[in-house]
């Protein structure tokens, strides 16, 4: 009779040693990014706390070795940080505002509603997403003069009312809400309007927080319009004002300029805080709702 064979030790197997090593992989790669990623902003940070000698020191220092002030004092001696703030406040604001309340209304209209040309309609919106702001700029210049609005801050308002993604995230969060609702309403005698404003409008209030912070995100740090449609300092923005610290020819101070960066990232940063936690949940209850 053959002797039996003893039994194997139970060794651990290569999908448990790939489990056990996934969290520590994941943890390095999302410190590897997040480092790539606040990187530059830590440098910026440093650099606008160091005095202009020390900006250019080999080899460089991520911590400055004197951290001064002087920059930030800097700032508000050349430019009139305030009254830019307020530029920039009143502008990217109205906005946001402007923005949630077209894609709120558009995007409901597309996803509700049935008329004529709806689809060919959709597409052409979507198609604008697809088209660089330098081709439309022209035409809309030349439309801002005409009415008389070019050098004002509502030449900067009124043209970015109309926003292609804000349109169709709203058609897509509406799409995804129950059209039982809906129905109930009309059968209580409400219109379209009304169904709108007391039915869903209210669920929608974590889609159109998506659509104002990142709105008010994008257009305060926008360059390009303001270039072109601001002659007056008055009428500059933040990130246009900033421009005048680098100086004639560059020759401006780096921690100065670095140091106006930083203060012009405040309040997007706060913004962004503030709205982080209905960008979190209007994401998630639009996938649960999908």
């Amino acid at each position: 009779m053959s002797q039996a064979t003893p039994p194997l030790k139970a060794t651990p197997t290569l999908s448990r040693v790939r489990y056990s090593l996934a969290p520590w992989t994941r943890i390095a790669a999302l410190t590897a990014c997040a480092l790539l990623t606040l990187g530059p902003v830590i440098w910026t940070v440093a650099t606008s706390l160091r005095t202009p000698a020390e900006s250019f020191d080999l080899p460089p220092q991520i911590i400055p070795t004197h951290p001064t002030t002087a920059a930030y004092h800097g700032v508000f001696q050349q430019i009139d940080v305030w009254l830019l703030a307020l530029n920039s406040t009143l502008v990217t604001a109205l906005i946001a505002v402007g923005q949630m309340i077209t894609a709120g209304l558009a995007g409901y209209a597309f996803a509700r509603l049935e008329f004529r040309f709806k689809r060919p309609l959709f597409g052409l919106v979507l198609a604008t997403m697809m088209v660089p702001l330098q081709v439309t700029i022209v035409p809309v210049f030349l439309v801002l003069k005409t009415m008389g609005l070019t050098d004002t801050l509502l030449g900067l308002i009124i043209p970015a009312f109309p926003t292609a993604f804000g349109t169709f995230l709203m058609r897509q969060y509406f799409l995804g809400m129950p059209k039982d609702l809906g129905e109930a309403a009309m059968l209580d005698g409400a219109g379209t309007w009304r169904i709108f404003r007391s039915v869903y409008a209210p669920l929608a209030t974590p889609g159109l927080a998506i659509v104002g912070v990142l709105a008010f995100n994008y257009h305060w740090n926008e360059f390009f319009r303001p270039l072109i449609l601001e002659t007056s300092s008055q009428n500059y923005t933040l990130p246009l004002g900033l421009v005048s610290l680098q100086g004639n020819l560059g020759t401006g101070s780096i921690s100065v300029v670095l140091a106006g960066v930083v203060l012009s990232m405040l309040p997007a940063v706060a913004v962004f805080a503030v709205g982080q936690r209905p960008l979190r949940e209007g994401i998630t209850s639009a996938g649960v709702n999908r």
